[in-house]
């Protein structure tokens, strides 16, 4: 890169910090209005390659964060189960996300995006990846730039599959074999995930009917939360979680740190998950985006644990740690299906509102004896679903019978497929543990390496 073109980004750079500043020192919005003129300038003299950079950077470095969410669900899930079924999660957790990222790149990616160029040689081109070409620029045409790498993309898009496999996981937590749980894994990150996304992202028949799905509240969440509803139900509950006469045996978690510490690092790897979703930050507007999509992000999250707390409080006279974290992510949830158009107030109030699911919907699946261990449906289905519906609040380009009809397509498809996936798991490799084995903890009689081996 010339001295020119480095002197060129920083200019650049420096103006949209002075451009953030003004307002806040209550400068005259004609000025703010002059000095991004000036910023606008300077951006559409920002050359390709360099446009090409930051685009891919964005998407590597937002592949980076979601895939430290990986650590957050394995510590989130191993703070919410049992002592003696920690390590089964955490072999669970490293397993489906190698899974996932191998699944994907050899057949889900193809299925998602069939339209992509460096698939044009047909199926086998879905392997091209593996010859660690410069992806995006041709051999012969090395000063051809476009847009962004499709590697980074590739890589960005990978977090997303192993996100919602995480979301099954935590659901069906000590009552499934491991093998049935990697085979589910393997058709969801293979096949259910790419053909719904294809009818989205991949630019498929949904999108072209208008439905909005930023960061992928629905697409991905609430796919994950559609997958292990489906689980749930044919799997049962834990062995003394339900009483015959309906009341609930409370199962307490090995290890509060742990879930907290779960939380927080899903809600870092959220900054990427959502501010990346941006998918470019060339011009001086999209990393104003970027930037206004994580400041959201944030708000959201804060609102979706104060209203947790505050309703534990008024309801339970005692606030509920568990409910309060679960109230962060259904935040999170709620906010990715449109994190870029609300105001702070509105991300705030649309972030709480996924709270208050969570504090009613755990009760409630309770009491339809469905048995979620870490709480992903309510977080992740249900909240996914109420901020894909709020989205033409704020965004006017979407639509609410869109957005309805995207739900439902989704819904249904993954729900039917995954419900059909498990019935034929359960009907030949079985489901779950002998009953010796779920009372003895699955550490020991799958894993064979105990969390916590003094206990």
């Amino acid at each position: 890169m010339t001295a020119f073109k480095m002197s060129k980004i920083v200019g650049t750079a420096a103006l949209a910090a002075l451009l953030v500043a003004l307002p806040a020192l209550g400068q005259d919005a004609e000025v703010a209005e002059e000095a991004l003129e000036v910023v606008e300038t300077l951006s559409e003299g920002v050359s390709a390659d360099v446009v090409f950079i930051l685009n891919s950077f964005l998407m590597i470095l937002g592949g980076i964060l979601v895939m430290w969410m990986a650590a957050g669900f394995a510590m989130l899930e191993a703070g919410l189960v049992r002592t003696k079924n920690v390590s089964m999660q955490l072999v669970k957790n490293v397993s489906l996300f190698s899974i996932a990222a191998v699944a994907y790149y050899a057949l889900g990616y193809i299925l998602m995006y069939p339209g992509d160029a460096w698939m044009a040689d047909g199926w086998l081109g879905a392997i091209g990846i593996a010859v660690l070409e410069p992806v995006g620029v041709t051999a012969d045409a090395a000063d051809a730039f476009d847009y962004a790498s499709t590697s980074s993309d590739f890589f960005f898009q990978v977090m997303f599959v192993a996100t919602a496999a995480s979301i099954v996981s935590g659901t069906l937590a000590e009552r499934i074999k491991l093998l049935p749980f990697l085979i589910f894994t393997l058709i969801l990150t293979a096949v259910i995930y790419p053909i719904q996304g294809s009818w989205t992202w991949g630019e498929g028949w949904l999108d072209a009917a208008g439905f909005s799905d930023f960061a992928g509240s629905t697409i991905v969440h609430s796919v994950g939360g559609w997958a292990a509803l489906a689980g749930a139900i044919l799997l049962g509950a834990r062995k003394g979680k339900y009483n015959p006469d309906g009341t609930v045996n409370a199962m307490p978690g090995s290890s509060m740190p742990l879930a907290a510490l779960g939380t927080f690092i899903l809600w870092l790897g959220w900054f990427g998950f959502n501010g990346a979703s941006q998918l470019a930050m060339g011009s001086v507007g999209d990393v104003a985006d970027v930037g206004r999509i994580m400041a959201n992000t944030n708000t959201a999250a804060a609102g979706g644990a104060l209203a947790a707390l505050i309703l534990t409080s008024v309801i339970y006279k005692k606030v509920d740690l568990t409910f309060v974290l679960n109230g962060a992510l259904a935040g999170l949830v709620s906010i990715t299906a449109e994190p870029l158009t609300p105001g702070l107030g509105t991300a705030t109030l649309i972030g709480a509102v996924g709270g208050v699911i969570v504090v009613v919907a755990v009760p409630l699946l309770d009491r339809l004896k469905i048995d979620d261990v870490v709480g992903a449906i309510p977080v992740h289905l249900l909240a996914g679903i109420w901020g894909t519906l709020i989205v033409p609040l704020t965004n006017p380009n979407a639509n609410i019978g869109s957005q309805i009809t995207g739900i439902l397509a989704i819904g249904v498809f993954v729900f039917v497929v995954s419900l059909v996936v498990w019935a034929i798991l359960k009907a030949t490799v079985g489901l779950r543990p002998s009953e010796d084995d779920e009372a003895l903890g699955l550490d020991k009689a799958e894993v064979g390496v105990e969390a916590y081996p003094e206990f």
